[in-house]
């Protein structure tokens, strides 16, 4: 059944029409109070996202692309795409943004600046779900890099706060850094589907639609591994993958509700998501040697770094790392575990890990710490947050019969699948899973150990926390024990759609509990038995773990970031006073070289090959070129300013000439005429500078001199390329032009016509904005006399 375009474009527009109206409904609660203020503006976000819920929730089921135009001229389209994958991005980002509002609108209370914070969480809402639907390159890429600057804000809520500034601009760098690496990729895309296509090179359903054609361009073209990589650097910083994953960490520094949002259930999952998207055009030996090894990597080191945490939000923070990893390994795998892991998985972890940061917040909001050693035994104070919190950390641990558990097999059945068809070094693979699995299951066992545990005398709850804190985190915690004990309804509803929307073949998939001994089930125990031994000897764990972190400071990434920073302020600091020197030549020289250098690369970039050159002109055009070269030669051993200047004129002279001679007079008028006027300039300002130059600094002369070959080498690569061979045939237009210039235009002289009669309009602009500039000399000129001071 096709989707209901109006529908799909109003769950999206909806959370961008609430940001808009945002402000205003905040001024209007206002009237009420305080209270109405704070809690009724999230409130009102919680209905929205329910609206939007709504509205997605009525499409499952549906599978098609609806399409607005947009830029018909470069085929760009408002294009969407629902399928299984879409619904279930979208449905967790709305769904779970109903409970993040509720529990905002108490958690947040008495803030500063909550119109701007529920705003920007609204607009962020809708830019999550403009990328789950987006099947257009364009689109994607802007709803990309519109999550980035929401998270940015709100991760820089508290814009007093030192710590929180500087992990606001951390965030920014490193994701938009990588959606520079997504923009690259996606034009990488869409050249090599270039033609391919009726609705253009940007169409994405297009594209997946037909993969083998896609991939057979992109191998052909040569562009395959470079578009793979940038897609996979670009998911990496957003999804917080080794060693782009040390910005999600420092992001807890955002208040509660934007980390159980942002950086657990949606934004960090959008990198996990376009590789889900993409798996069908790149699938293969390479796609799984890189995502794989990745994954497994960052499951690995998040969840021994999750182990090493003081703060139970830095605890959280490295475990989704480590999940996001698991997923991205899930999604690189070759064989059908691949679509079933990365879609279940992504399923099970936005439900648990959204639960678990409320809880965190519920703890730090009730007790007053989020310290993991000054916290214990807190079910006897909060029995309802304990009961929320063992149910999601023994999912998030992978313990059965909880979901995690499910998608955790599938992945081990994967690694186990591709270690034995490949051999070799793919042994490592289950092993990596295996090794990062026993240190999830101690983390997750700290973590329920805050409820459990002995209690200090410091973790002291003054009061029962709000129902308002409470049943968002309850209800995700319901959804994580119903589809753990019944994983089939999951499955059915959405699981098994989004693992077919990324599927190369077909997938069925499977959450039963292991009745035999296989492989997947005994390294389960491994990890189960292990980790629980790990967690009873946890404190010489800890040691171990700090003894090789200490070690490894000087190569941690954000050692490396403040390193580049201060890299970067440093050079900032030189080549500030080198540039801004407020001389001309200075400007002139800063801006020919950036220009000449971005040409050069341009065209090393597309590998173009230099033409082979032919002399071909008359004597006469040799005299001229000759005297035209003396005289730039005797322009620089000129010792007075009045022979330099006459000099200069003789060699636009003879540029003139040489265009009279290769038949252009009209570009001869034109040189003569800018001649003229420069001559004029220089001789009006010539009284103002000394009559003869200074000692010639040799240093400077070389330098001088290197620079002018450069230049004068750009040029010369560019002219030669930018000319047509003689033999090439005319284009379209060009052709156009010689037939109609006599015709319609009156006249023989091409150029004369193209100008005069066909681009009228243009030269009556530029010769316009040319006379203004003249009146404008003759003005100042003629104040200089008057002696005006404005």
């Amino acid at each position: 059944m096709e989707p209901e375009q109006g529908v799909v474009l109003a769950a999206i527009a909806l959370p961008f029409l609430g940001a808009a109206l945002t402000p205003l409904a905040y001024r209007l609660f206002a009237l009420g109070g305080e209270r109405l203020r704070d809690e009724g503006v999230g409130y009102a976000g919680a209905l929205v996202a329910l609206a939007s819920f709504g509205l997605v929730a009525s499409q499952v089921g549906r599978d098609g692309t609806v399409a607005v135009p947009w830029i018909p001229s470069l085929d760009v389209a408002v294009r969407l795409r629902v399928d299984g994958l879409a619904l279930l991005f979208a449905l967790l980002a709305s769904g779970i943004g109903v409970c993040i509002f509720v529990y905002a609108a108490r958690y947040m209370r008495g803030k500063p600046n909550l119109g701007r914070f529920f705003m920007t969480l609204l607009a962020f809402m809708g830019s999550i779900l403009g990328v789950a639907f987006a099947a257009d390159l364009v689109v994607l890429f802007l709803f990309w890099e519109l999550t980035s600057v929401c998270s940015f804000v709100l991760i820089g809520y508290y814009t007093d706060d030192d710590e929180s500034r500087y992990s606001a601009r951390m965030a920014m760098l490193v994701t938009v850094g990588g959606g520079l690496c997504l923009l690259v990729g996606v034009l990488l895309l869409s050249v090599a589907a270039g033609g391919l296509f009726d609705s253009g090179a940007f169409d994405l359903a297009a594209m997946l639609a037909d993969e083998e054609t896609m991939r057979a361009a992109l191998e052909e073209s040569g562009l395959f591994l470079p578009a793979l990589a940038l897609i996979t650097v670009a998911a990496g910083a957003k999804s917080a993958q080794v060693p782009l994953h040390f910005w999600l960490p420092r992001a807890m520094v955002a208040p509660t509700p934007v980390s159980a949002f942002l950086h657990s259930a949606t934004m960090v999952k959008v990198g996990v998501y376009v590789l889900g998207r993409l798996r069908p055009l790149f699938h293969g030996p390479e796609w799984t040697a890189i995502l794989v090894t990745l994954g497994l990597v960052t499951m690995t080191v998040g969840a021994v770094l999750a182990v090493l945490s003081t703060d139970i939000k830095e605890l959280l923070a490295y475990s989704t790392a480590s999940h996001l990893g698991l997923m991205v390994a899930g999604f690189g795998l070759q064989s059908h575990y691949g679509a079933e892991t990365g879609a279940y998985h992504l399923f099970n972890h936005a439900l648990f890990k959204a639960a678990l940061f409320l809880v965190a917040g519920i703890v730090a909001h009730e007790v007053g710490t989020r310290a993991i050693d000054d916290l214990g035994g807190l079910w006897r104070d909060l029995p309802v947050t304990a009961a929320i919190a063992g149910v999601t950390a023994l999912s998030m641990a992978g313990v059965p019969p909880f979901g995690g558990f499910y998608s955790k097999e599938l992945l081990f059945a994967g690694t186990w699948d591709a270690a034995t068809t490949a051999g070799g070094f793919a042994w490592l693979f289950p092993a990596l899973a295996v090794f990062a699995s026993i240190f999830t299951v101690v983390y997750s066992l700290r973590f329920i150990w805050l409820f459990v545990g002995d209690q200090p005398e410091t973790a002291t709850v003054d009061h029962r926390p709000s129902p308002a804190l409470v049943i968002p985190a309850a209800v995700l915690a319901v959804l994580v024990a119903v589809t753990s004990v019944a994983p089939e309804l999951a499955i059915d509803a959405i699981v098994q759609d989004a693992a077919e929307a990324t599927a190369v073949g077909s997938v069925e998939v499977h959450a039963v509990l292991p009745t035999h001994l296989t492989p997947p089930a005994v390294m389960s125990a491994i990890a189960l038995v292990v980790g629980t031994a790990g967690f009873t000897a946890v404190g010489k764990v800890r040691n171990a773990i700090e003894w090789v972190h200490t070690r490894a400071g000087v190569v941690h990434p954000t050692a490396l970031y403040d390193r580049v920073l201060s890299a970067v302020e440093t050079a900032s600091v030189w080549l500030g006073p080198a540039v801004h020197t407020g001389q001309i030549r200075t400007y002139v020289t800063w801006g020919l070289a950036s220009a000449c250098t971005l040409a050069l690369a341009g065209y090393a970039s597309t590998s173009v090959a230099l033409p082979s050159m032919r002399v071909d002109a008359s004597i006469a055009m040799v005299l001229v070129l000759a005297t035209a070269v003396v005289a730039a030669v005797a322009v620089t051993r000129a010792e007075a300013h009045v022979i330099g200047v006459l000099t200069l004129g003789i060699l636009g002279l003879m540029v003139a000439i040489f265009y009279i001679l290769a038949s252009g007079p009209d570009l001869a008028l034109t040189q003569l005429i800018v001649e003229t006027l420069l001559l004029l300039i220089f001789l009006l300002v010539i009284e103002q500078m000394p009559a003869y130059y200074g000692e010639l600094d040799t240093g400077r002369a070389l330098r001088d001199a290197a620079f002018s070959v450069f230049v004068g080498a750009t040029a010369t690569v560019t002219v030669l390329l930018a000319a047509p061979p003689a033999d090439r045939q005319l284009s379209e237009t060009a052709r156009f032009y010689v037939d109609a210039a006599v015709p319609e235009g009156g006249g023989s002289n091409i150029v004369n016509v193209i100008l005069t009669d066909f681009r009228a309009f243009d030269t009556l602009g530029e010769s316009v904005v040319v006379l203004i500039a003249a009146l404008s000399v003759l003005v100042l000129l003629a104040m200089r006399s008057r002696g005006e001071t404005r």
